[in-house]
């Protein structure tokens, strides 16, 4: 079809249609022809039937060529407006599908949904709410463009309201006016939180899952009247079902982040338990203590770790030492004060061996050290109140592994004690033996038999109402050979009641550990222990011959006598009932005067049966602690040094001041203790002689004149004359 143009009278141009052909357009006029292609394109018709447009021209009578086109226009521009505008919200909704894909935080999801549903729809206000299985409801769970607090914490129960209604059957609803829309059921929490955000039209579709669970409801509302179009609903639906599908995949994503964090917990727990495997395993290769094992049992478990041995486990106060004694265990770190109550210890250590299982006792894990039914202490784990099963199996391999050590050590310990008693019974028993080769011997053990040492005898010394009795005898664990020497004659012990075989095994194991720790000597004798003690470098007298010459020095006598306190003190915390010691002049050097031994020995017999006749059980002292007594104990009848402990400070007053202070004491005590009669006796004023005693006092202590200091005053003052009238 060509125009051509043709000029009229006027001068104007006219322009005149013809077809290609030289024939008129189907269906009449080009005017007809225009209106009926403009239907096919209102109508969307197929593309065939625009070979004929007036076959689908609808002829209105009456209305105007020109109007009828404007209609045509109209609806296709409509048409046009409603494709671009799904096309947009298309676009929107894919990018918000693409964003959500994006997103790995629940809370981030969430929020970036209620953001795309406002911005989709136009709305001044969405908000999602989740439903809640276990509450049987729906709650608010993220809002934009909200400002009411009221309404930000709503709860809906299902089918109330519009949004409990949406969850209830899984169905959306819409009102353009919610407060006077009687489809809903309105409850006064509701409307007083809608009413104070001030909605009017609200939206409503579910999030399903499955096209069949919902899991919440995705709104849509603003603040005035609105009536949301069909292809509003579907859209925001088709949004929802996109958001719910995100929903889900963000929870599972948090589901499988949460399993493998749990997956890399327990792997690294296994790794642990790995760890400390191989590291008890080389322990025990290189020979490690106790020690050890707590300390790499803390590192790895990230606790504190206490080793508690078997003995005393009902006074073992929490976190600390055994009652009154040292620590009877290797602590990691510190023990925790009061991390298990004392009286919670033992009960849980034997459910613990009977149970074969480490047990929660308080803030703590116990788990028994046993072997072959034996109990031989305890590991305590602090600061793992909730153990996880690979950390408690791996404690209970520490305690297993903490039993062979203690066994090794227990037989490495024996071996090493019965070479101790067999060297002291060779010392005591045999008076001629080769030096070297005590030397040689001593030196195995890690004792020094060339500096002063004293010998102590220990007994157990129970009150007369403690204890069931037993028959006496050698403590089992004793070295062996030494029950030759176990006899109970003459031994005082008798007033009291006899010690059992665990107070007797107890005392033999804290006299081994003793020597060990000190660098002595231990065996069994005479129904109790004897003890071959090195005096401490400090306390061996600073005065010529001491202490590298291994002759005592001038302090020697208060060294053992502080060796005999400390042992008894030390002995009776170990066992838990009074031990009482007795202990020899000091031995200036076991290894070059061997005799020396075997001849001390016999004193400290005889001061441990003066203790326990004079009722001093538990205690230890030396013969020169007992005053006179010691003079009748000990064999060497030291009679000038009983009187310098006397008498000394007024002896070396009168020296100095050349004063009578000794004269004076001696003329007192024999004229009857009478001042009056004292100064006929010296020539001088009673007043003279109160000044002199009141110096006696002030040098020999006020206690003086008690009834047992005075005995030995006066003992020492006649000693004193006799030394003098002998030339002493």
């Amino acid at each position: 079809m060509h125009s051509t143009t043709d000029h009229g009278p006027d001068g104007h141009s006219s322009a005149r249609h013809e077809s290609s052909g030289g024939h008129e357009p189907p269906g009449g006029s080009a005017p007809a022809a225009c209106l009926g292609y403009l239907e096919l394109l209102a109508r969307g018709a197929p593309a065939e039937a625009y070979e004929d447009p007036a076959a689908h021209t609808a002829a209105e009578g009456g209305v105007p060529a020109a109007e009828q086109g404007k209609q045509l226009a109209l609806r296709i521009h409509a048409e046009l407006e409603g494709r671009r505008r799904r096309e947009a919200e298309l676009t929107a909704l894919f990018e918000t599908v693409h964003d959500l894909a994006g997103l790995r935080d629940l809370d981030d999801v969430l929020q970036a949904i209620v953001q795309r549903a406002r911005r989709l729809l136009g709305t001044e206000v969405a908000y999602m709410t989740l439903n809640d299985p276990e509450r049987g409801d729906t709650y608010m769970r993220v809002t934009e463009g909200s400002v009411s607090a009221r309404f930000q914490q709503l709860r809906l129960g299902m089918g109330e309201g519009l949004g409990g209604l949406v969850a209830q059957t899984a169905r959306p609803y819409a009102t353009q006016d919610y407060p006077r829309d009687a489809r809903f059921q309105h409850t006064l929490p509701i409307d007083r939180g809608v009413g104070e955000e001030g909605l009017v039209a609200i939206l409503g579709v579910p999030l399903l899952l499955g096209g069949r669970e919902v899991i919440g409801v995705l709104y849509a509302a603003d603040r005035r009247e609105r009536v949301f179009e069909p292809e509003q609903i579907a859209l925001l639906r088709s949004f929802a079902a996109h958001a719910a599908v995100a929903i889900d995949s963000t929870r599972l994503l948090t589901e499988t982040t949460q399993a493998l964090a749990g997956l890399r917990a327990v792997n690294e727990t296994i790794r642990r338990a790995s760890d400390i495997h191989d590291r008890l395993t080389e322990l025990v290769l290189r020979g490690g203590g106790v020690d050890d094992v707590t300390r790499a049992l803390a590192e790895v478990l990230g606790g504190r770790v206490e080793f508690r041995d078997s003995v005393r486990f009902d006074d073992v106060p929490a976190g600390g030492a055994p009652a009154g004694g040292e620590a009877s265990g290797a602590l990691s770190e510190g023990a925790p004060s009061g991390s298990v109550p004392s009286d919670g210890v033992p009960a849980a250590v034997e459910r613990s061996r009977r149970d074969g299982h480490a047990v929660r006792e308080g803030g703590s894990w116990v788990s028994a050290v046993s072997a072959g039914g034996e109990l031989l202490g305890a590991l305590l784990l602090h600061g793992h109140p909730d153990l996880d099963p690979v950390d408690q199996r791996t404690l209970e391999r520490a305690a297993m592994v903490t039993s062979l050590l203690q066994l090794a050590r227990r037989s490495a310990g024996e071996a090493e004690q019965r070479v101790r008693g067999e060297l002291l019974d060779d010392l005591l028993d045999a008076a001629h033996r080769d030096p070297h080769l005590l030397r040689d011997r001593a030196a195995r053990v890690g004792a020094d038999l060339d500096v002063p040492h004293t010998v102590l005898a220990a007994r157990l010394d129970r009150a007369p109402d403690a204890g069931a009795p037993s028959d006496a005898g050698t403590p089992s664990g004793g070295p062996p050979g030494d029950a030759a020497h176990a006899s109970t004659a003459g031994a005082p012990h008798d007033a009291g009641q006899a010690p059992d075989e665990a107070e007797r095994q107890r005392l033999w194991s804290a006299a081994a550990h003793l020597a060990a720790t000190r660098r002595g000597l231990a065996a069994t004798r005479d129904g109790g222990l004897v003890l071959l003690l090195p005096l401490e470098a400090t306390d061996r007298g600073t005065g010529p011959g001491a202490p590298d010459s291994g002759d005592p020095g001038p302090d020697s006598a208060d060294a053992v006598s502080r060796t005999a306190r400390r042992t008894a003190a030390e002995l009776g915390r170990a066992v838990g009932c009074p031990v009482t010691v007795g202990a020899s002049v000091p031995v200036p050097s076991p290894a070059t005067r061997p005799g020396s031994v075997a001849a001390a020995y016999p004193e400290a017999r005889r001061c441990l049966d003066v203790l326990s006749l004079l009722g001093r059980r538990g205690d230890g002292a030396a013969a020169e602690d007992l005053g006179f007594l010691g003079l009748l104990l000990a064999d060497t009848r030291d009679v000038t040094g009983f009187v310098r402990r006397v008498l000394g400070p007024a002896l070396d007053y009168d020296r100095r001041r050349g004063t009578e202070l000794v004269a004076t004491l001696d003329a007192y005590f024999e004229s009857g203790a009478s001042p009056v009669r004292a100064k006929d006796v010296l020539h001088v004023h009673v007043n003279t002689v109160a000044q002199r005693l009141e110096r006696v006092g002030r040098l020999l202590g006020d206690d003086w004149q008690a009834p047992h200091r005075a005995l030995e005053i006066q003992l020492a003052l006649r000693l004193h004359r006799l030394t003098g009238a002998l030339g002493g």
